[in-house]
């Protein structure tokens, strides 16, 4: 497989002290694969100076875009897709909590198995997790659910590291709605209702630096999760938009 240029989307919310550093770390991954790339900073809401920060780094691979509200990661990173030009599309959280270097083998990946999409799991027997214990508890029931609800053939749909080859990530972003708590989901979800279901797991080295989730936003994030979950299925299997 021949690349011309990989995009990676980066969507970066209230990161002021850390996003000179994490992308700066990105792009040094990525400068390492000996591929031409572009990293594309989503700034989701000028609450800070995430923005003007991420602004200051010299790099002609980065290009920084953003607005003035906060609308959610699944937004940013639609954002991001709708102006990526790379032949291979992906996303990465900020936060360096996901260790950029896992680029490389996905890419390995993509290119043994004539992929789609690469997504990095946390459940890949090679990944690397320090995860604390709220979080475990919740992906374990969200996975569940998702079984449920989708005939989705994968062990982890919520690592925020994933992978599309241009035309996937374009056809399938187009029609992305949820904004927040459920685009994982709903992404490959549209996927593979687009045809795309060549998804494969990747391993990933997961450091999560943010402590637990609280008990006082805990049910909160249980209840938009659960909420926007069954929004993606309502659309898909009831309105039938997706197909529109």
């Amino acid at each position: 497989m021949t690349i011309r240029l990989l995009s990676l989307v980066v969507p970066a919310y209230k990161q002021e002290k850390t996003i000179t550093r994490d992308i700066t770390n990105i792009d040094k991954a990525l400068s390492s694969l000996n591929i031409k790339h572009e990293i594309i900073v989503v700034v989701d809401g000028f609450t800070d100076n995430t923005y003007k920060n991420a602004k200051k780094i010299k790099s002609e691979n980065i290009i920084v875009t953003g607005y003035k509200n906060n609308k959610g990661k699944g937004f940013a990173i639609k954002r991001g897709v709708e102006i990526a030009n790379g032949d291979i599309i992906g996303f990465i959280d900020a936060g360096m909590d996901l260790d950029p270097h896992a680029v490389s083998l996905m890419l390995d990946i993509m290119d043994w198995n004539e992929a789609d999409i690469v997504i990095g799991s946390k459940l890949h027997p090679d990944s690397k997790i320090n995860y604390p214990i709220s979080r475990k508890i919740l992906s374990w029931g969200y996975r569940m659910l998702i079984r449920s609800l989708f005939d989705l053939n994968i062990r982890d749909t919520q690592v925020g590291l994933k992978l599309f080859k241009r035309k996937a990530a374009k056809d399938v972003f187009s029609k992305i709605i949820v904004k927040a708590f459920a685009y994982d989901v709903e992404v490959l979800a549209v996927a593979k209702l687009l045809g795309y279901e060549k998804i494969y797991e990747a391993p990933i080295k997961l450091r999560f630096k943010q402590g637990g989730i609280t008990s006082s936003n805990f049910w909160k994030i249980v209840f938009w999760m659960i909420w926007d979950t069954l929004a993606v299925f309502y659309r898909m299997n009831i309105l039938n938009y997706y197909k529109k």
